[in-house]
């Protein structure tokens, strides 16, 4: 009512949308029919002039930024501070190319959407298309059947190959699919309904973006789609002289895939795009490199990946010391003599409850046979919520009601009295927030055999320091006693962490729902769209659990070199646009994380499909029934039926209840993932039956065949409402395409997860009070209301859990963004000179605040010949009575000159075995490998012999400052990653001493990176310092050119994340019990810093051997590389 009142007022957004867009419409049109009468060569060039028109817009800044390039290659001796403020002024004017860029797109849009409408108007219409030749029409017709060249001339099929098969293009642009255009270029979300043409529509702004020269990302959902795509499209731009490419068409780090990504339009998987990302930041040659800067990326099925997928974060990982050593299998009977006697009480909780509750329905029951009959319930459902027993007598009239009073009663008072609940449970579950806290009798139960009673219990690692602290003990015997506590207190919390994500791989995780079991591994199954999702794995050891639980191989643990997720990736890009069937209902998420505006896009042809309101039953068992009944109705009156489900298990029970009836049926599940197109294509012929867990997101249209339109059109019915409204209209989408007929159906019980979890007191209130027998239905559209707000509830609880996980990632994200750019620095070195200088300072800063305030001028005095071999440049008088700032100054300026000192002389005795090499060899070397020392270890420096030998050796100190700054970050950022992997785990039980996990989170997260960051800056000017040839005439080799990996990356994708739950503090548990779905365990208040990391790392995947190409690809053994201290 209320926003009915305010669209009266204000008007609706999405026609103000239209409005606002309808102008550029007009215009598109009006440039159309102006393109009729050019030639087809005319037609052509009207795309370089567009490009000529770019160029000029951006001529003068353009010009700017190549005279400072210019100044910065003539004198390679420019001061290091006058250096850095000709790369600032070139960055401010990039930022202002970038912004003159739009405001020429946008003048030029009409006439580019034109030009793509009118070539895809000439394809339809004509058979063949004559041109004149050019160089790419000449390199395409080498490859493809579908291009020929006659003399000066190139002739262009309509019909060509997109993925193995041929196609014939008949389509033209509607003025709907201009909107589409117009909204992605903006840099909006359009929400476009299934059939109206979203990869038509994309080709408009991929058209108009790419005629920048900055690249334009086109991301899909998986391969096929992309590799479809790119061959489906790719004739419409290639026609007018853009090169269109597939990453995913391409072996990672190859030439071809660096190829791929300096076309003008590439293709490709968000997986791949950010694993590429990660790839490029573990080169150690720009050579090496395959992505350029992030300019602007449409993304297709939108909703999928920033929001889906956007938690999931993707990892390039190597094996781990002992990282094949678990506890999972040792632990596994306990766990399961622990899930067995919870099982065993929730049926004697049931059997009680349906004692005293006898004559619930008839209002017959004392008040105490009511309060212990609720008790009863409760205890049972948050001892076990999925028994099925317990789900079935829910169902009967009151009970439902009675146990939401119950729970009500014991939730009052800040939880005060559920301890008496749990009192006589084993474990306790909370379903809604998917975690497990271990009760009293379950920590009795599962180590009753052992000697120690507390072998399951956490130590109170603060009580104990403090205990410690306030005895009369020597200093040392503290100290041994603490070191006691702290590795007592790991060892304890890894075991509790083994037994706790057991207990929930039996309790939560539901085999052919959550995941299935194929060729000996646990695949997880996408509850989106029912796909199988492949190196996809839980995270935090779950994984781990679920394979112990089924008795497959249990997989190694891995450490992490590289992270990122999607939602962090996505937002490097200057412009970000996507598109899908439904974004609507996730609108306020899209805006809040990626500012991104969703636009609804009205349908060519109105949607005449019927909706109807749901229909609710008390049971599951009726609900199936009249599922059943109705298909038969359906394909006996010739309509094709696509039978919508939510998991594999209820796939497979529909599908036995159907064969019963001797019912033909195709059956789409994570298990028949491999018959996908095969039974896509037949799902739309009359009376063909199609069972589909979760049709959405599929990427092909269901057909209608001869007669349905006739009959009435394809008919969804869905078996269960999802949890995500999105995923239930992509499902109604999948009838009613381009004005087809088609109808839809949602078929609920009160037994549901939905319903049962977050479903309305008031249904089932209400269905008691109507005293509706079985088989009895409700539909109504209150009904339909009260649903769909159940709905909001999870998306509101998934919104909240993604939210926290975005300000747990925004932490990791700052200091990457640090660290990697860093890294650029020393890749291309054009920069580096400002962080050296900057590295120095901090190390000399450091050095006199640690010892200046003490006076300890002879400790400063040997720090200074450690980490600068130095002498120092003041003496002690000076040192007690001068300032911090300007004795750290002095260090500083006497530091620079030591090592410039040094560096001279290194150039000096280079020099004569470089220009040797250069006069005798030059010829046959490009690059040259030349042993570097700091007088510790030696590592073999790559420099250009040319470069180095006409700048006198400069060149080959700069590579040495690259090579080792490079080095240096990398073995610091791999440790930094198993830090924070640590570090995410630990401080999730802080909330049992009522403190923020988040707070704590960024407070030690900040004092890792500010320690690594030190250590960083001591390592790299200790060995520049330091380094020079180890011998007079050292020995001077040709480098190998870098060889490309032998196989694939290991990559991966960790499953919901379990540092992304409940900001609320939680009281203390009894003895400082494990809590819920959390990390290994409580940080311990350590004396000397932050917690100490347990042994085990987190992410599990396929190890490398030592043998083996490292991962980086950088061509070595993985032992020589990332993999020396493994």
């Amino acid at each position: 009512m209320f926003g009915s009142i305010v669209k009266s007022i204000f008007g609706d957004k999405a026609k103000r949308d239209l409005k606002e867009v309808q102008p550029l419409v007009e215009q598109v049109k009006a440039e159309y029919a102006k393109l009729a009468n050019l030639s087809h060569n005319e037609l052509r060039a009207k795309t370089a002039d567009l490009k000529q028109r770019i160029a000029e817009g951006i001529k003068e800044e353009q010009g700017k930024v190549d005279a400072l390039r210019a100044e910065i290659d003539a004198d390679p001796g420019m001061d290091i501070h006058a250096r850095e403020t000709r790369y600032q002024e070139i960055d401010k004017l990039e930022e202002k190319i970038l912004a003159r860029i739009e405001e020429v797109l946008l003048v030029i849009l009409p006439e580019a959407f034109a030009i793509v409408k009118e070539t895809a108007r000439r394809f339809k219409e004509n058979s063949s298309i004559r041109v004149r030749a050019t160089d790419l029409d000449r390199e395409l017709a080498a490859k493809r059947d579908s291009i020929r060249i006659e003399g000066d001339e190139a002739v262009w099929s309509n019909t060509w190959i997109a993925a193995g098969n041929p196609v014939t293009w008949d389509m033209v642009h509607y003025d709907v699919q201009l909107i589409g255009g117009i909204a992605l270029h903006k840099g909006k979300i359009a929400e476009m309904s299934t059939g109206e043409g979203k990869t038509l529509v994309s080709t408009l702004p991929v058209f108009l973006n790419a005629l920048s020269g900055r690249g334009v990302h086109l991301v899909t959902v998986n391969d096929y789609l992309a590799k479809r795509d790119a061959e489906w499209m790719g004739p419409l731009h290639e026609f007018h002289g853009l090169r269109v490419d597939c990453i995913d068409k391409h072996q990672p780090n190859s030439a071809e895939r660096r190829k791929a990504y300096m076309a003008d339009i590439t293709y490709g998987t968000n997986n791949e795009f950010g694993f590429d990302y990660l790839r490029d930041n573990m080169a150690h040659a720009p050579n090496a490199l395959v992505q350029r800067k992030h300019h602007f990326a449409i993304v297709d099925e939108v909703d999928s990946v920033l929001i889906d997928d956007a938690r999931t974060p993707l990892i390039i990982s190597g094996p781990t010391p002992k990282g094949e050593i678990h506890q999972f299998d040792e632990y596994k009977p306990r766990v399961e003599r622990l899930h067995n006697a919870q099982r065993q009480l929730v049926t004697k909780l049931i059997a009680e409850a349906k004692e005293a509750l006898k004559g619930l329905d008839a209002n017959s029951v004392s008040k105490e046979n009511l309060e212990k009959g609720g008790l009863a319930l409760l205890r049972a459902y948050r001892g076990l919520p999925k028994n099925s027993a317990l789900i079935k007598y829910l169902s009967e009239p009151g009970t439902r009601a009675l146990l939401q009073k119950t729970e009500s009663y014991y939730l009052q008072d800040q939880q005060k009295e559920m301890p008496k609940v749990d009192a006589e449970l084993f474990f306790t579950i909370d379903e809604k927030h998917n975690s497990i806290e271990l009760a009293e009798k379950g920590i009795d139960l599962i180590s009753g055999d052992l000697n120690d009673p507390g072998f399951f219990i956490l130590t109170d690692v603060g009580s104990e320091v403090a205990e410690i602290e306030k005895s009369a003990a020597a200093p040392e015997e503290k100290a041994r006693r603490k070191d006691e506590v702290l590795r007592d207190f790991g060892i304890k919390s890894e075991r509790v962490h083994t037994v706790t994500q057991l207990v929930r791989a039996y309790a939560l995780y539901d085999k052919d729902v959550e995941y299935v079991v194929m060729d000996g591994k646990v695949k997880i199954v996408d509850e989106q769209t029912g796909r199988i999702l492949d190196g996809r794995r839980y995270s935090d050891g779950l994984h781990q659990a679920i394979e112990s639980k089924e008795s497959v191989k249990v997989e190694a643990a891995t450490q992490t070199y590289a992270t990122i997720t999607l939602q962090n990736y996505f937002r490097m890009y200057h412009k970000l646009a996507g598109m899908t069937g439904t974004a609507e209902t996730e609108a306020q998420e899209l805006w809040n994380i990626y500012k991104l505006d969703v636009m609804v896009i009205p349908t060519n042809r109105t949607v005449v499909r019927i909706d109807s309101e749901d229909m609710v039953f008390k049971t599951k068992r009726e609900k199936y029934n009249a599922v059943i009944d109705e298909i038969v109705r359906l394909r006996d009156a010739g309509r094709p039926v696509l039978v919508g489900t939510t998991t594999v298990e209820v796939s497979e029970l529909v599908s036995r209840m159907l064969n019963m009836k001797g019912i033909k049926h195709n059956v789409l599940n994570a298990k028949q993932h491999a018959r996908e197109a095969e039974i896509v294509l037949h799902a739309g012929q009359a009376g063909t039956v199609t069972i589909a867990t979760n049709m959405a997101g599929r990427g092909t249209d269901i057909k209608l065949g001869p007669g349905v339109k006739e009959a009435g059109g394809l008919a969804i019915v869905g078996t269960e409402k999802h949890e995500s409204r999105r995923v239930d209209r992509q499902l109604r989408g999948r009838a009613g395409r381009q004005g087809d007929p088609g109808s839809s159906q949602f078929y609920v019980s009160l037994e549901d997860d939905l319903m049962r979890m977050f479903g309305s007191e008031r249904i089932s209130k209400l269905m008691d009070r109507l005293g509706l027998k079985e088989g009895e239905v409700i539909q109504h559209s209150m009904v339909t209301a009260s649903i769909e707000r159940a709905q909001k509830k999870v998306e509101e609880n998934n919104f909240g859990i993604r939210k926290r996980l975005l300000e747990y990632d925004d932490v990791m994200n700052r200091q990457r963004q640090v660290i990697y750019k860093r890294r650029h620095n020393a890749l291309f070195g054009e920069r580096l000179k400002l962080d050296v200088l900057n590295m120095f300072h901090d190390t000399a800063t450091d050095l006199v605040e640690q010892y200046h305030d003490e006076g300890d001028f002879e400790g400063f005095r040997m720090d200074l010949f450690r980490k600068l071999a130095i002498e120092s440049a003041v003496d002690e008088a000076g040192f007690k009575s001068g300032k911090t700032p300007d004795i750290a100054e002095r260090v500083f300026r006497s530091a620079m000159d030591a090592y410039q000192r040094r560096g001279s002389q290194t150039a000096t005795q280079a020099l004569p075995v470089i220009s040797d090499v250069f006069l005798n060899q030059g010829a046959q070397y490009e690059n040259i490998v030349v042993p570097i020392t700091d007088g510790t270890k030696t590592m073999q420096v790559v420099t250009n012999l040319q470069r180095a030998y006409k700048s006198e050796c400069r060149e080959l100190i700069d590579s040495i400052e690259r090579y080792i700054t490079l080095a240096i970050i990398d073995d610091e950022w791999k440790e930094h990653l198993r830090e924070m992997d640590d570090l995410r785990r630990n401080v999730q039980n802080a909330s049992i001493e009522q403190k923020d996990p988040l707070l704590i989170y960024k407070l030690e997260s900040f004092k890792l990176f500010d320690a690594m960051i030190a250590r960083i800056s001591n390592e790299v000017t200790g060995f520049l310092v330091r380094a020079g040839l180890p011998t007079a005439q050292p020995n001077v080799q040709q480098a190998q050119a870098p060889r490309p990996p032998q196989q694939r990356l290991q990559t991966s994708r960790t499953e919901s994340p379990q540092f992304a739950g409940s900001s609320s503090s939680a009281a203390p548990a009894p003895q400082q019990r494990m809590a819920a779905p959390a990390g290994r365990g409580p940080v311990p208040p350590h004396p000397g810093g932050p917690p100490r990391p347990p042994v085990m790392p987190v992410r599990v995947e396929k190890k490398v051997g030592r043998n083996d190409p490292c991962p980086c690809g950088s061509g070595r053994k993985f032992k020589q590389c990332h993999g020396k201290d493994a």
